[in-house]
Parts: structure tokens; sequence; C-alpha cells
């Protein structure tokens, strides 16, 4: 099996951190692959460049089906573009927060969000109610970390995660915590697997980890004919409403960028 996860920052600087953490809750015949994208800007956190970003995954979506991935994780907590990709392509394309989300009653009745800076609130807040999945969630705050200045200080992120994932579960009695950023959850997980044990003993929720895993279990349904994606309304592509204009836009989607060979 061989998934494919995105990290959409425009950098290769978070790609070994996330392998890192996610290798050693793999199955054995699990082959993952991080990429990273190679065009358009490197912010999601304002809402402007984040529609060009968009365009790129898109993109490297095309580009990991058509190298043979079996899944695709858009590795970020806004799911970005998550409805168009699976609108684009046929493998099982899996957005960390929606399947985090999706499953917080595994870890506890009530939850809360610890996600990155402030521009991160209000954009969760939004996804969860899009998912309906805001009704148990108790609250969304944010740490105060951006993406760019966590990779030079992961443990300082770990840290100061900890310590709010503790003080949100006091005041709002959240059983359990989403941490919701996929570089905040990569360096949480890096510090508890380089021997801050006592970063295990919380219910946090690593939606990295969710993420990959999710795509394992929806490639090995796709693999016995039971991913049965539904094509007749929400997730229905443009080739079957009109294959012509679908033949037009193709090339909008295609990229030299995310070719396999230049991917790391």
């Amino acid at each position: 099996m061989r998934i494919c996860f995105l990290n959409p920052f425009g950098t290769e600087k978070y790609d070994n951190l996330i392998k890192e953490v996610l290798v050693p809750s793999l199955r054995e015949e699990t082959e993952l692959e991080v990429w990273h994208l190679n065009a358009g800007p490197r912010n999601l956190d304002y809402y402007a460049p984040k529609q060009l970003v968009q365009v790129e995954i898109l993109k490297a979506a095309k580009a990991a089906e058509e190298a043979g991935f079996d899944a695709f994780v858009i590795g970020c907590l806004y799911d970005p573009a998550l409805t168009e990709v699976r609108e684009l392509v046929s493998i099982p394309v899996v957005g960390p927060l929606e399947a985090s989300t999706a499953i917080t009653r595994m870890f506890g009745h009530r939850y809360a969000v610890v996600t990155d800076h402030h521009k991160a609130v209000p954009e969760l807040k939004d996804r969860l109610r899009v998912y309906g999945t805001d009704v148990n969630c108790l609250g969304v705050e944010a740490v105060g970390w951006f993406v760019d200045d966590m990779v030079e200080d992961p443990m300082s992120v770990a840290e100061e995660t900890y310590g709010h994932v503790q003080d949100i579960m006091r005041r709002t009695g959240a059983e359990t915590v989403l941490i919701g950023c996929t570089i905040v959850s990569a360096c949480y997980e890096l510090a508890y697997l380089r021997g801050r044990k006592e970063l295990g003993e919380l219910s946090v929720i690593n939606p990295n980890l969710i993420a990959v895993k999710t795509a394992e279990m929806l490639a090995d349904m796709n693999a016995a004919g039971q991913y049965r994606l539904a094509r007749t309304g929400y997730y229905q592509n443009l080739a079957a409403h009109d294959p012509g204009q679908a033949a037009e836009v193709d090339p909008y989607f295609e990229s030299t960028l995310y070719a396999p060979e230049r991917i790391g």
C-alpha cells in the first residue's frame, strides 16, 4: 500500500518531521511518501493566498493518483481543497480535521481543539459546523505559534501545547483534545517519542496519525471494491455532467512540478 501525505506549505522543511512521527505507527506493508508543494504561496493562514495553494493541491493530488498511490492525505487541519480533490480523483482522499472529529467520541464524550494561532480559530470553527461535529466541541483555542516558527523549536511548541491542553481540559471539562494543527501535533508527538512520556498520559487526538490510518482503511476498502464514494451529488465530477467541459478544464490540473521523479 502506498499513501501520499501532502504538506501543502510550499517548503520541504516539515517533511522529515511528519515522516519521523508517523512511520512508527504504520503497518509494515504501508509505504508512506511525504510530499510538499513546489509552487504557489507558502502561507495557508490567510484566505486569499490559500485559494492559490488549493489549486496546487489539486495538481499534486492528480499527480499522486497518476503515480499509483492508493490514497492521498491533505496534511493541514483546514482540510484545504478536500471536497474539490475528492471530486477530481478516484483514490480515497483524507482531510485530517474531518477524519479526526468524526471519531472524537471514541476518545471522550466532549472534546476541545488546540490549534496554532488566532487566524485558525474561526476557520476551524467554521469547518466543524460544516462537518456537523461542532455540537460536542467545548472550545477552539490557539497556542500562539505560526507554522514557519515551529520547526525551529519543536520542543517549545510541544511544551506550550502540553500546558494548554491541560488548561483547556480543566476550564471546559473536555475529556479529550484534538491538537488542531498538523505541525503542532507533529511537534507534540516528536517530544513524546523522544522521552516526554507524560505527554502520552493525556487524551489527545493526533490528526496526522488519524488521517493516515484512515487512508490505510479506505485504501483497503477500495482494493476490496467497498469504497463506494457517491458520485450522484456532492462529489459528482464534471465529466459526469459534461465530458466536453471536463476535457477543457483537465489541463489546468496538470503540472510537471508534481511528477513522481520530482518528489522527495
